[in-house]
This record gives C-alpha cells, structure tokens and sequence, in this order.
C-alpha cells in the first residue's frame, strides 16, 4: 500500500481551535467576508479576536487548501473546501471493520 500522507499545513490549519471555529462557520455560511466572519465569531462564540488576527486564521486555512477566496468589487468571499481532508480519511479510513476479540 501507497503512503498517504497529509500535508503538515493541514494538520496545523486543523489544529487550532479558533480556524476550526472558522470552519464551522463557512460550512454553516459559505462565501462569507471577512466582516460576516468576525461578527459571527462574536456573536455567536463570544470570539473578540481582530480581523488582522481572523484574517491570519484564514491565510493558515487557505494556505492548507481548505479555504479558497473570490474577489467580486472590493469584496474578498471565502468559501470552504473540504477536499484536502480525503487525505486524512485515506490515511485513517473511518468505515474499518472491527477486529475479532
């Protein structure tokens, strides 16, 4: 069998505990800016980070390749992919038959 490896930066985009918060939050709302982003971050998670701090978070998660953008006008859209973690699962399949005792 074929070594899959994940790629570190996605492992350190997962990582935190904030970026997966920014994640909940484009698959709840895709394509949101990063003003939607930092006024659901605080609404609802009570999360009073800056937008330089958020706009970091989302640099780690594009870099990773789970969240790409899209400029219309003056307006940058961020929007989740969830393709580079099939190589987690391939990595820890999650459907695996249980060992007999």
């Amino acid at each position: 069998m074929a070594s899959v490896d994940a790629d570190p930066d996605l492992f350190k985009a997962i990582g935190d505990a904030t970026r997966r918060t920014i994640l909940d939050e484009l698959i709840d709302k895709d394509g949101q800016t990063l003003f939607e982003i930092c006024g659901r971050l605080t609404m609802k998670h009570g999360l009073a980070s800056s937008r330089q701090a958020i706009s970091q978070h989302l640099a780690v998660l594009e870099l990773a390749g789970l969240v790409h953008t899209r400029r219309h006008g003056r307006y940058k859209f961020h929007h989740i992919d969830t393709a580079p973690l099939r190589s987690i699962v391939e990595r820890w399949p999650i459907d695996r038959e249980e060992p007999d005792p």
